[in-house]
């Protein structure tokens, strides 16, 4: 792992109250295993977001949402205040942001994006599930800004 990654891991994890008031009561001990564990589940985060080819990242008004499959890291913040996401867009993940997009009905009844390669056949509605390329035409049709297009790189 890139040690600029592990810095900023650390210092995320250094920064949450928690950890911070561990570490004002003297609980070392504690405070240094809980941001292990932090550090160590941010990692397996990264992981799956550069390893899953349908993995991305959205920001819009509400904020920054780290989209793994099942599972979602998510914060009520930009993608530049957000360390996980940004360092996650910053290895290559896409970013999705719809900050710039204006039909917000239009963009939430679209389909979802699989994440186990399964999907639904046309026509689809907004619980059917369609390939992250396949959602980077469509939001992108709606105003939508990628970043770390992959659409790119697979055309060649």
């Amino acid at each position: 792992m890139q040690t600029e990654v592990l810095r900023i891991l650390r210092a995320e994890a250094r920064s949450w109250w928690r950890h911070r008031e561990l570490r004002r009561t003297g609980d070392l001990d504690a405070a240094h295993r809980l941001e292990r564990q932090t550090i160590s589940r941010d990692i397996g985060c990264l992981r799956a977001a550069i390893n899953n080819p349908n993995a991305y990242v959205s920001c819009g008004g509400g904020g920054t949402i780290l989209h793994l499959g099942l599972t979602t890291v998510s914060l009520y913040a930009p993608v530049e205040r957000f360390p996980l996401a940004d360092l996650a867009v910053r290895l290559g993940t896409p970013l999705i942001d719809c900050r710039t997009v204006r039909d917000i009905i239009a963009f939430a009844n679209l389909p979802k994006v699989t994440m186990d390669g399964t999907v639904d056949p046309e026509p689809w509605k907004s619980s059917s599930r369609i390939p992250l390329l396949t959602y980077l035409d469509l939001v992108e049709r709606l105003g939508a800004r990628i970043v770390n297009d992959p659409r790119i790189n697979h055309a060649t």
